[in-house]
């Protein structure tokens, strides 16, 4: 599916020839030859690598259909990033010829935040330092640095000689705290971290220094260079960009619920009895204490695959690829065979649905919807979503044509028939009518046997398709390095995560996903006994789609690149994933550890997922959407959520 170009300064030159010699798109614009790049974009799809190492790893994530969350495994330089990244990772000691307005909504928002109670303190301290009189230098700093943290917008904090004491003796320990508790609040807000690193550097600097060497001095809009060092300077409270602030690789926001992890873990394994809280809020604290595991899970994925050759990098993507799932899945069924409660096996079935409606309709909606808005009309490779379209029809077909073959040769068993009419040959209303199950003579000897006979084809044709793919025809795909940091300016690739760094991480927090999956599987059971929620509509919406945030996230971030057909390959892959790769592994589970485990689907699964299929072919057939196309895919998705959420729960559940 990829290819890694070798020789990129010659793909470079020829696809600038290109640009050279292809005429101007227009409305009757024609081909000629391969060298129009309008044409190559309705063939290819070009993957730009910053260097080696990434283009190694996106070769593989793209190769086996993992994409889990769009992050980078080396270190991008600084100096080659935008000027608003660069302002994210900025200190905050740099005074510029800033001629904005301070009287922001986020600088007077900051003040009823933060700004008040910091103040407050610094003069509660000032205070205990004019008592002693011996403090009264420290007050009047206190008071100074009271005015400042009220409103630190446009002031600057300068350090005349170096310190050769510490200071704030009597106040320090309080000021820590008042500025360590505002630190992390302003850290976890995300969008506000410039009052974190305000906070931050206040406690590492600034309280250290002696008061006779401090000056606080109130800056004009455009000032000349400054006598002294300047220790802080801040000139707004919030960036909304700061979701794309990274901590050693990891994205800020999977930083931020990490400690969420360990409050799942000890909520759930500290208080069996439900003491502190309800198995309502231990649910739902292990589904989204999934969400950063994944994004940990993932990033070590991407860290081994990049830093090996092609067969590590496919052992690990295919081993792990899709351990987020299959762990929950697993979990349940054992949970639900040691219970004898056959509702576990349905909540399985549906959050499979659920994953393959989702990623069928939603992801290529969303994203077709959000880029259409952005680029108004977007073209795609409709080769590469041929095969996609392709493996979905052969995967939908493999895993639901058990469930057609027991309701073509079954027996249709109903339960509490009543005739109303008190005539014989009148009409008799019956209810829980369902097709011969598990127990039926049928089901041993000819559905079982189809049951394996398709767990073995279904991933022998995702073998092939790969093979389709990467050796035969990789031409697809193209994936090649930039020039922006290879020939530009030579920087080293440093690497975020070693190979033994990341081997640990995926370790640890593939154990932690073990157990958070074992807590939601342990606290669902008063869900589905107690809310008026269908287990249906619980599968399909909660446990299919949170596992699946990274795609919808990577999905759209590539549409509104104008990369559409990424986005639709995002979908695409997992959605093979699912019926190729997870239920097999499902099925051979149950074979080992018979959990009853089996591909017999309810009807509205198997036509909810076959009308999905063939309305993205409809979609998809002439390489180009809209955001209208996009529409329908999200309309018809809620659509069948609706049904789902109206649909009665099965039998005892």
């Amino acid at each position: 599916m990829s290819e890694i170009e070798s020789e990129p300064s010659m793909r470079r030159r020829s696809t600038q020839d290109a640009l050279m010699t292809c005429s101007t798109p227009t409305q009757n614009h024609s081909c000629e030859g391969l060298t129009c790049p309008r044409c190559l974009m309705m063939t290819k799809t070009t993957l730009l690598a910053e260097n080696e190492v990434e283009a190694h790893k996106l070769a593989n994530n793209y190769k086996f259909g993992f994409k889990k969350w769009k992050s980078h495994v080396t270190q991008r330089p600084l100096e080659d990033r935008s000027a608003i990244v660069k302002e994210l990772y900025s200190d905050l000691n740099v005074v510029k010829q800033y001629t904005g307005s301070l009287f922001t909504f986020g600088n007077l928002l900051y003040v009823l935040l933060f700004g008040w109670w910091v103040a407050l303190l610094y003069h509660l301290i000032a205070v205990i330092m004019f008592v002693t009189v011996v403090g009264i230098p420290y007050g009047k700093m206190c008071c100074n640095l009271a005015g400042y943290y009220f409103w630190p917008f446009g002031k600057v904090i300068q350090k005349h000689r170096p310190a050769t004491y510490v200071w704030f003796l009597l106040g320090y320990l309080p000021l820590v705290l008042v500025h360590g508790l505002a630190s992390f609040i302003a850290w976890i807000l995300v969008i506000t971290i410039p009052v974190a690193k305000l906070n931050g550097r206040a406690i590492a600097v600034v309280l250290l220094i002696p008061p006779e060497q401090l000056q606080i001095r109130q800056l004009k809009r455009i000032e000349v260079p400054l006598d002294g060092e300047v220790v802080l300077c801040c000139y707004h409270a919030m960036n909304f960009y700061y979701y794309k602030y990274t901590v050693i690789g990891i994205n800020v926001f999977a930083v931020n619920l990490l400690p969420l992890v360990i409050v799942a873990l000890v909520l759930g394994y500290g208080d069996a009895e439900n003491r502190y809280a309800s198995s309502l809020v231990k649910f739902a604290l292990s589904v989204i204490a999934i969400v950063p595991l994944s994004h940990y899970i993932g990033m070590a994925i991407a860290s081994i695959s990049a830093q090996s050759n092609f067969a590590v990098g496919a052992v690990v993507n295919a081993t792990f690829g899709s351990i987020t799932e299959l762990t929950f899945y697993i979990t349940a069924l054992i949970k639900g065979s040691n219970k004898g409660n056959k509702c576990y096996e349905e909540v399985v079935k549906s959050a499979l649905t659920g994953t393959l409606l989702g990623c069928v309709l939603f992801i290529p909606g969303i994203s077709m919807v959000i880029g259409g808005c952005k680029h108004q009309e977007q073209r795609f490779n409709s080769r590469s979503a041929g095969v996609s379209s392709a493996l979905l029809f052969i995967s939908v077909g493999g895993v639901f044509a058990p469930t057609l073959f027991s309701k073509v040769y079954g027996s249709l068993i109903c339960q509490g028939c009543t005739n109303t009419t008190q005539n014989e040959s009148g009409p008799f209303e019956c209810s829980d009518c369902h097709f011969s199950g598990l127990q039926s003579t049928l089901f041993h000897s000819h559905i079982q046997p189809l049951i394996y006979t398709v767990s073995i084809l279904l991933p022998a044709s995702y073998v092939i398709g790969l093979i389709f793919s990467l050796k035969t025809h990789n031409h697809i795909y193209d994936i090649h390095i930039s020039d922006r940091h290879v020939s530009g300016h030579g920087h080293n690739v440093v690497i975020h995560w070693s190979r033994w760094r990341a081997v640990v991480l995926l370790v640890v927090a593939t154990v932690f996903m073990s157990a958070c999956a074992e807590l939601v599987s342990e606290h669902i059971n008063p869900l589905l006994s107690n809310s008026a929620i269908s287990s249906y509509f619980l599968g399909v919406t909660v446990l299919a789609m949170v596992p699946e945030l990274p795609e919808i996230v990577n999905g759209i971030q590539f549409a509104l690149q104008n990369n559409i057909s990424l986005s639709l390959e995002v979908g695409s892959s997992i959605a093979v994933q699912v019926c190729m790769l997870q239920i097999p592994v499902l099925v051979l589970f149950s074979v080992i550890y018979p959990v009853g485990f089996n591909l017999l689907f309810s009807d509205l699964h198997l036509w909810a997922s076959i009308f999905s299929v063939i309305l993205m072919n409809y979609i998809f057939m002439d390489g180009k959407c809209d955001y209208f196309q996009g529409t329908a895919l999200v309309v018809v998705y809620l659509i069948i959520m609706s049904m789902y959420f109206f649909a009665p729960s099965q039998s005892g559940c």
